[in-house]
Parts: C-alpha cells; structure tokens; sequence
C-alpha cells in the first residue's frame, strides 16, 4: 500500500505559506464544534430536570461526566497523536463527538446521559493534542503564536454560541434540536474536510531534527519523569486545573442559575452563563 502523501512545512524562518493559514481557518471550525456540542448541555439543562425530574446531583453527574473522561484520557491521547496521522484523528474525533452529539437528542434516561457525555469527552480528548502539533508543523516559530492566538478564539465562540444557541434552538424547537443541529453540522464538516486538510511532514518546522520515535512504554515513563521533575511543569498543571476546575462549574450551572434565580429567559441564561467566562 502507497505511504499516505505528506505536506512539507514551511523553512524555519520562512513565512508561513498561505495553505498554513488555511489549515488554521479549517480548525478553527472543527474546534468550534469541539466547544459548542460540550457546552450545549448546559444551556438546557433546566428543560432536562423539567421533563425528566433530574435532581441536582444528577444534573452533576451529567455535567461531570465529559470532565472525567476528557482528563483520564488527555495523557494518552498526547502518546497517540504523537505516533497517528495528526489529520485522521482531528476529524475521525470530529465525525465520532459529532454523531454522539445527535445521539443526545435520542435519550430519555439518566444513564443515556451520562453515557453520551462520557463518549463524548472520548472523543474530543484527541482535538487539542492533534490539533495544537498540526499548527505547530505548518507555522514556524515565526508565525505560530499568532496562528495559535487565532485558533484559540474558536474555544470562546464555540462556548457563547454553543450555550446560546442551544438555549434559543430548545426554545423555538425544542431542547433535543440543537444536539441534531450542532452534530449534523460538526459531521458534515468533519466529511468536507478530509478532503481539504493534508497532513505535514511531522517536525518539519522545527529548528532541530525532530526526536527519535521511542516504544510507548518507554515514551510514557520518559515523559512522566521530565515533567514530574520540572517544577514549571508541575505548576502550570495545577493552575490549569484549579482555572479548568472553576470554569467547567461556571459554565455548567450558570444558566440554570440565571433562570431559577433571576427568572433569566432560557435564551439570555444561556447567553449570559457562557458571556461571564
């Protein structure tokens, strides 16, 4: 079977080629979806106690559910990225969270819930180690800030739009609509894009020769002990998580908040509880 193809990146230096830019523009909308279909949940939230008379920690159970996942699995999808096409697994993850998004639109039960949620932050723990290393490969570090900063305010516009519209979509439609909206909407795009991303020669924009692939034992020990031994490292992860940790809580219970305190309509509880991050 012929090699997959792979793009060469541009010389270290060089200015990034117009091509990069468009790599960055088309995660830019998967990342998006990546955002939106997590925090749609959220927004409707107090439709889902309503019908189904979730009490609170139920409702937790549904919120926290992705959380667990997601960070149980980030480490080793770090390993994974590093040894699989970038390319198959940001938009294999993105087709998977996709259509379990639409899934949620289908369930009626607690554990339907939770088991979504679950699945969904499987899906999604590969977007940000596969995505961050295809910037990375296409820009310089010339170049590669400023095509992470423009990257990165996918995650915000995802998070507004994604409470937001969902909350409007329960509204005008019904609170399953908006899961058949943002998971259509991520599938077709994750099918589109297969066609226009190309995957580029790993490390091709560093300054040095990229590292020998080492067996994923020996890579999952030597990475543990580099960070574990690095007190920069050590404390950036505790930052991340305590800020991560006050977010994810924010951004779950905010809306309901508004509306059972405030008497917020659905659609500005839900505007309103991803706006405040």
């Amino acid at each position: 079977m012929e090699p997959p193809r792979l793009t060469p990146a541009p010389p270290p230096g060089k200015p990034a080629s117009r091509y990069a830019w468009w790599v960055v523009f088309m995660l830019w909308g998967v990342c998006f979806f990546n955002y939106a279909d997590r925090q749609a949940i959220s927004a409707v939230s107090k439709p889902l106690q309503q019908e189904f008379g979730f009490s609170e920690s139920e409702l937790g159970l549904i919120g926290s559910a992705f959380m667990w996942v997601y960070a149980a699995g980030a480490p080793f999808a770090g390993f994974i990225c590093d040894r699989f096409r970038r390319k198959d697994l940001i938009l294999g993850g993105c087709l998977f969270w996709s259509f379990v998004t639409m899934t949620t639109g289908a369930c009626s039960r607690l554990w339907h819930f939770v088991g979504v949620r679950a699945l969904e932050g499987f899906g999604e723990t590969f977007y940000f180690p596969a995505s961050m290393a295809l910037v990375s490969d296409y820009h310089s570090p010339r170049t590669r800030s400023r095509a992470m900063a423009a990257h990165q305010s996918s995650v915000y516009a995802g998070t507004i739009l994604g409470s937001w519209l969902g909350a409007w979509f329960a509204v005008q439609h019904g609170w399953r609509y908006g899961f058949y909206v943002f998971g259509g909407c991520g599938f077709l795009l994750g099918l589109l894009l297969y066609r226009f991303l190309r995957e580029p020669a790993r490390g091709a924009s560093e300054l040095e020769a990229p590292p020998v692939r080492e067996p994923l034992g020996i890579a999952l020990r030597t990475a543990a002990t580099d960070v574990f031994r690095t007190p920069t490292a050590l404390l950036l992860m505790l930052v991340f998580a305590g800020a991560n940790s006050v977010a994810g809580v924010f951004l779950f219970w905010t809306p309901k908040f508004l509306a059972d305190k405030f008497n917020f309509q659905l659609t500005m509880a839900g505007l309103g509880g991803a706006a405040f991050i």
